[in-house]
């Protein structure tokens, strides 16, 4: 079976394009945000499989769930899913939508990963050093992790920038053994 973001990928595709179209990208990215919350719901799952359940139904269903916060465009996808069995890929999709929304913003999600707590300022010199090295904006997104000793991991996009200590002992010892 193919992958969930193979599948998922034209569909997100599609309603970026459609999204991009209508001038409507931050109105689909909650319309996403919902919907995949709503598919990866333990109790919708157990129904989507279930063939004692039409698609009508199981249509009717999902967007009972969802109340009135669908326009047309978004109660036309969440059809077709269901129609071509493909509403398991909804957080995939939604995923996916959220990258081809970043990069046509010019934005990036930067995850700093750190042995301590990166305070405001610190923050600020990430961003505007990223900004420049990526030319985009940046969001970051910080964490902390006791076991790097010092220093930290920044991750955007396929970059990776490992100035944690853990990580110099690891480039030190291959140095020493190879």
């Amino acid at each position: 079976m193919a992958e969930k973001s193979t599948i998922a990928r034209p569909y997100a595709q599609a309603v970026f394009e459609q999204a991009t179209a209508s001038k409507s990208l931050k109105k689909w990215s909650e319309n996403l945000a919902l919907a995949s919350a709503v598919a990866q719901d333990s109790g919708l799952q157990g129904v989507v499989g279930n063939p004692r359940l039409s698609k009508a139904e199981l249509v009717d269903l999902f967007l009972g769930v969802c109340g009135d916060k669908f326009d047309d465009a978004a109660k036309n996808l969440v059809k077709l899913l269901v129609e071509n069995g493909r509403l398991t890929v909804l957080p995939e999709i939604a995923v996916l939508y959220e990258e081809y929304r970043a990069e046509a913003e010019k934005r990036v999600q930067a995850e700093v990963v750190s042995a301590f707590p990166v305070t405001s300022a610190q923050q600020t010199r990430i961003k505007k050093a990223l900004k420049a090295r990526l030319g985009c904006e940046v969001e970051l997104v910080c964490t902390t992790d006791n076991s790097l000793v010092g220093g930290a991991i920044i991750r955007a996009g396929d970059m990776v920038i490992d100035g944690s200590v853990t990580g110099q002992l690891e480039k030190l010892t291959h140095a020493l053994t190879h």
